[in-house]
């Protein structure tokens, strides 16, 4: 085992605990802790801002404003989603009793594939929940096209899509409501935490009374809703966040670059350039293996670095569809998902983080001969 210190494949982005200790002595001295309190409606207005978009709902995490997304535009019966995800996206389709219908995705962004989607659409299909896969976006317009043709809502799962734009157009106004993850492993994080998008004023009111158990006024209960609240701690510590978050964006940008700049010449390694007109946000750096070519299998480089104290991560592997809960589906197999199998059993996410030193890179990239 190599006595070198730890790389991690990701690091919490934290604000000055000198600025959040000042802050919580608000909290303390107001003694509003949670239940829409200033801070949390000051991070709402200004992550709004932030986003370019026109309504926003915060969460105390990422997976429950999928779940009510789906309660809020009434979405039953069949949903068309993707198997090259975190578990969350499917699960957040069992948990409504809706069946999840994999596609197979797109190898040039890793999420789902448009041209696939017409023939896994039945009767019972009522939405499609894509996913910006490592940030990359979706053919938005294809997607659009087809849930118009169909008359289907598109649910987007933009956990690992925090700011990322398409000429200068947040990603994030998309389709009927698009989702957001706040956990520390993301770009921007207010330790757990969650968001959700939406386009009009009453949905965000809906979106509002579901995620506070129903309840519309002290004695009125709207809707079966659930509680989802942000609490005043954590939309503290997002504003601050929200005030480093670009210059940390652009930190891991460089490491991008290092990486581009070593790898692009070394033979069965694929990864991602940036998109023109796209601003990315750097969430990931995912590599594919070819064995073949590379000499190495995947999963012999992920444990290689492993033993080296680099931590590189298999995500997504194995695919939701592998999963207990899952698997049994119409739609799991490999025969129906051989891009998404293929990539699964060839990535591995190279350590990124804005706090990755030059040493730190050198000594991944060694892994390729580097």
């Amino acid at each position: 085992m190599d006595t070198e210190k730890l790389i991690t494949v990701t690091s919490p982005l934290l604000p000055s605990l000198d600025d959040f200790n000042a802050l919580l002595k608000e909290i303390w001295d107001s003694k509003w802790i949670t239940n829409n309190g200033r801070f949390h409606q000051q991070l709402e207005r200004e992550l709004a801002d932030y986003l370019k978009v026109p309504y926003l709902s915060l969460f105390t995490n990422g997976t429950l404003p999928l779940i009510t997304a789906l309660q809020a535009l009434r979405v039953t019966g069949e949903v068309i989603t993707t198997p090259y995800s975190f578990v969350a996206t499917t699960h957040s389709l069992w948990w409504n009793g809706i069946k999840p219908v994999f596609v197979d995705i797109d190898p040039a962004n890793c999420g789902i594939d448009p041209e696939k989607i017409e023939a896994a659409i039945t009767p019972k299909t009522t939405a499609i929940m894509p996913v910006h896969c490592y940030g990359k976006p979706c053919d938005t317009a294809a997607i659009q096209a087809i849930a118009d043709k169909y008359g289907l809502k598109v649910i987007y799962d933009a956990a690992h899509a925090f700011g990322v734009e398409v000429d200068g157009e947040s990603i994030l106004n998309a389709g009927d409501i698009s989702t957001l993850s706040f956990h520390a492993t993301k770009v921007y994080n207010t330790i757990e935490g969650g968001a959700m998008v939406m386009h009009d004023e009453k949905t965000k009111q809906r979106i509002d009374y579901l995620k506070n158990f129903g309840f519309a006024g002290e004695t009125t209960v709207v809707a079966p809703g659930i509680n989802s609240k942000m609490d005043e701690m954590r939309a503290a510590y997002g504003l601050l966040n929200l005030r480093q978050v670009d210059a940390a964006i652009e930190a891991r940008g460089r490491v991008a670059r290092r990486y581009r700049e070593a790898l692009r010449d070394v033979e069965g390694v694929r990864f991602f350039d940036d998109i023109p007109g796209v601003r990315h946000n750097y969430s990931y750096f995912p590599v594919f293996i070819d064995a073949e070519k590379f000499g190495k299998t995947r999963d012999q480089l992920y444990f290689e670095m492993r033993d080296a104290n680099v931590l590189g991560r298999r995500y997504f592997y194995p695919l939701i569809s592998e999963f207990s809960t899952y698997r049994n589906l119409p739609s799991a197999t490999r025969e129906n998902l051989p891009e998404a199998y293929k990539l699964a059993d060839s990535v591995i996410c190279l350590p990124m983080h804005h706090a990755l030193t030059d040493a730190d890179i050198d000594r991944v990239l060694k892994h390729f001969g580097k």
